[in-house]
């Protein structure tokens, strides 16, 4: 297997919890202690965690930045945050507590003048482009707004800045367990072939994340599917730890090596 499984943790008052579609009135509490979950995908091999300040994300600036601080000093994984990373100040609080990158979603629609800023002050390694797409379009502040921004246009402007890291969540299959939009990252890889683009939403198996894996997308981040027990997730750590199949080139694991 050569992409990249990265679990998920979203966050809603320091509980981890699931979202449909985006909508908090479907959120369900999964677990009381976020931290114990990342320990556990640690103990099982894994090395990336999507984690995700709900909150913050509704509250338009980092929430949730001491749940960050107790998964990074209590694992080794490679921490993307996102959610409410809208100032130089949300973005300092999430590097000081512990996180490797941190994923601009919303203000890159609204402020690009800023999250280009930071491109050259932080580099392409410590920044993940988000791209929530509704129905074509760049949806942002918690998927609560609609913005004019089309998907390809949106990707292009950063992709030729210089940013590598794209998150693309389908917003319509997100939470569904119905299957992820293969067609989506399919598209945008043809479009985008350099792009190390991780698709997000849907994954409600093992055989989502080979078929994602068929198909040439580099990463997935699922959530649900764990929480439900839709995916064993040591015979996934198997088969992501094969010698054959292991790749060391892989630049979205960033503390690993080989």
């Amino acid at each position: 297997m050569n992409i990249l499984p990265i679990p998920a943790i979203d966050i809603i008052e320091g509980q981890c919890v699931r979202l449909q579609k985006g909508d908090y009135a479907t959120s369900r509490v999964y677990a009381q202690d976020p931290v114990e979950m990342a320990q556990r995908f640690e103990d099982l091999g894994f090395t990336r965690l999507h984690l995700v300040d709900l909150d913050g994300a509704k509250s338009r600036h980092v929430v949730n930045d001491n749940v960050l601080r107790g998964i990074t000093r209590a694992t080794r994984l490679v921490v993307d945050f996102g959610g409410g990373v809208k100032t130089d100040d949300d973005l300092q609080k999430v590097f000081d507590a512990g996180a490797s990158m941190a994923t601009c979603g919303s203000i890159a629609v609204t402020q690009p003048d800023t999250v280009l800023e930071w491109l050259q002050r932080y580099g392409a390694d410590r920044l993940v482009l988000g791209a929530d797409v509704k129905d074509g379009r760049i949806s942002i502040n918690g998927w609560k707004e609609e913005s004019q921004h089309t998907l390809e246009p949106f990707l292009e402007r950063y992709l030729d800045a210089g940013f590598r890291h794209v998150l693309c969540t389908d917003i319509s299959c997100d939470g569904m367990l119905q299957g992820p939009a293969i067609d989506l990252y399919r598209a945008i890889m043809r479009r985008f072939p350099s792009c190390q683009l991780i698709a997000s939403g849907g994954v409600g198996s093992l055989a989502d994340i080979q078929q994602l894996d068929e198909a040439g997308i580099p990463a997935v981040v699922f959530g649900k599917a764990i929480y439900e027990g839709r995916i064993d997730m040591r015979q996934l750590a198997d088969l992501m730890h094969r010698p054959a199949e292991k790749s060391c080139s892989n630049p979205l694991n960033t503390k690993t090596s080989c």
